[in-house]
């Protein structure tokens, strides 16, 4: 049978069709998982408008409300 990893605690599992938790191996670690969505400690990074150039033409505005592109 095929086993598959929980991205949670690292306990292998069987793979079962349907299973309502997958891919956590249990209903707590599912419940983890939705705890670290919900505090935030999944984040996706994102660039500061400081780190565009401000010839970039992109139509940005910086903090002031200024126009990014010069002009």
């Amino acid at each position: 049978m095929e086993q598959h990893t929980c991205p949670i605690c690292g306990r292998a599992f069987p793979v079962v069709p349907r299973r309502a938790t997958f891919p956590f191996c249990s209903p707590r670690c599912k419940m983890v998982d939705l705890g670290n969505w919900l505090d935030g400690a999944y984040r996706i990074p994102a660039q500061d408008d400081e780190l565009f150039s401000e010839n970039t033409g992109d139509g940005r505005t910086d903090q002031d409300g200024h126009d990014s592109s010069g002009g």
